[in-house]
C-alpha cells in the first residue's frame, strides 16, 4: 500500500492525515493507465522493430518458399526452352529439308503475343517483377509449343504424302542413257549455237536419233503440249505436284495430250530437232516452285555415285549447247 501522508495543521498544532478527493484519485488512476499504455506502446514498437510476430514469420517463410519455387520453375523453363530450340532446329534443318518445305520464320516462332497489357493484374506487388517475368516466359513457351505442334501436324501430313511425293519427283533421265554417252550439254553458262555468245542454259541436252522415246521422269499431269516453230519447238510440260514441273523440248512428235495423267517411265513423246535447235536432241528442264534447278541433281533413281560423278564431268566439259 502507498505510504500515508500527513499535513501540519497550524490551528490544532498537529499533523492531520491527508485524504485524497475522488477527482484527484480518478486523475491519478487515469495518469497511471495512460502511462502504462504509453509504456506498452513503446515496448511493442521496440519489440516489433527487432522481432517478427508469428504471423510475419509464417508469411516470410511462405515468401521464401515461393521464391524458391519460382527459381525452380525458371530452371525448368530453361530446360524446356532448350528442348524446344533443338526441336525447332531439327524441324527446320532436317524434317523440312527432307520434305522440301520452307522453314518456319523466326518471326512466327518468336513473335510477341500483342494486345493489351496482359499482366496488369500482377503489377503493384513486392514481387511483381518476378511474377510478371515468369508469366511472360511461360506465355512465350506456350506459343512456341503451339507453333511446333502445328508444324508437326503439317509434317505428319507431308509424311503421309511422301510415297506419292517420291513417285512424283522427276528423278530419272528422260531418255535411255545407260552408258551416259548421250549426255551433251549441262546446266549453266554455255555458248549459244546460233548467237555464238555466252548464255545461261537452263536445262540439260541429250543427243539421240530422231524418234527416240522420251519418258516422263515422274508421275504427274500434262499441262502443256505445244507445237511451236521457234524457241523450244514442240514441247511438253508436266506438273508433278509438290512444286515440281518438267519440260521436254524440241520433240518430233507427241504421245500425250493436255490433261492426261502419266506415270514415271511412260512414253510421252519422241526426240526431234524442232524450234531453235541445231541437231536431234532432247532439251530437258526441271523447275521447283517456278524456278529452274539443275536436272543433274535429280537422277538419283538412275545413277550410282560413280555414274553421277561421271555425268557431272561430261555435262560440265561441253562448252556449247544444242539450243
Amino acid at each position: 500500500m502507498p505510504p500515508t501522508k500527513y499535513k501540519f495543521n497550524p490551528d490544532s498544532l498537529s499533523f492531520d492525515k491527508i485524504r485524497l478527493g475522488m477527482s484527484t484519485l480518478l486523475l491519478r488512476i487515469l495518469a497511471y493507465f495512460v502511462g502504462s499504455l504509453i509504456f506498452a506502446l513503446i515496448y511493442w514498437i521496440i519489440f516489433a522493430s527487432f522481432f517478427d510476430s508469428p504471423k510475419e514469420k509464417a508469411l516470410k517463410r511462405e515468401v521464401e518458399q515461393m521464391t524458391i519455387q519460382y527459381d525452380l520453375i525458371h530452371r525448368e523453363m530453361n530446360s524446356v526452352e532448350s528442348v524446344l530450340n533443338d526441336l525447332q532446329k531439327t524441324d527446320d534443318n532436317l524434317y523440312r529439308t527432307i520434305f522440301d518445305a520452307e522453314p518456319i520464320p523466326s518471326t512466327q516462332r518468336d513473335g510477341g503475343l500483342g494486345g493489351v497489357n496482359r499482366y496488369e493484374a500482377l503489377e503493384g506487388y513486392n514481387n511483381s517483377n518476378l511474377v510478371i517475368e515468369t508469366a511472360s516466359r511461360l506465355d512465350k513457351i506456350t506459343k512456341k509449343v503451339y507453333v511446333q505442334s502445328k508444324s508437326f501436324d503439317e509434317l505428319i501430313k507431308m509424311a503421309e504424302k511422301k510415297g506419292e511425293m517420291l513417285q512424283s519427283i522427276p528423278s530419272v533421265m528422260p531418255i535411255s542413257n545407260k552408258d551416259l554417252t548421250r549426255t551433251a550439254s549441262g546446266y549453266g553458262w554455255r555458248i549459244h549455237p546460233y548467237y555464238k555468245i555466252s548464255k545461261f542454259h537452263y536445262g540439260m541436252d541429250f543427243t539421240a536419233p530422231l524418234g527416240t522415246d522420251v519418258y516422263a521422269t515422274g508421275s504427274g499431269k500434262v499441262v502443256e503440249v505445244v507445237a511451236a516453230q521457234r524457241g523450244q519447238g514442240k514441247h511438253i510440260t508436266i506438273d508433278h505436284g509438290f512444286g515440281y514441273t518438267s519440260i521436254y523440248a524440241h520433240l518430233s512428235n507427241f504421245n500425250v495430250k493436255v490433261g492426261q495423267k502419266v506415270q514415271r517411265g511412260d512414253i510421252i513423246g519422241f526426240v526431234g530437232s524442232t524450234g531453235m535447235s541445231v541437231a536431234n536432241h532432247l532439251h530437258y528442264e526441271i523447275k521447283l516452285n517456278g524456278v529452274n534447278v539443275d536436272p543433274i541433281n535429280y537422277f538419283f533413281e538412275d545413277l550410282n555415285p560413280a555414274e553421277y560423278e561421271r555425268i557431272v564431268e561430261i555435262a560440265s566439259k561441253t562448252g556449247q549447247s544444242l539450243d
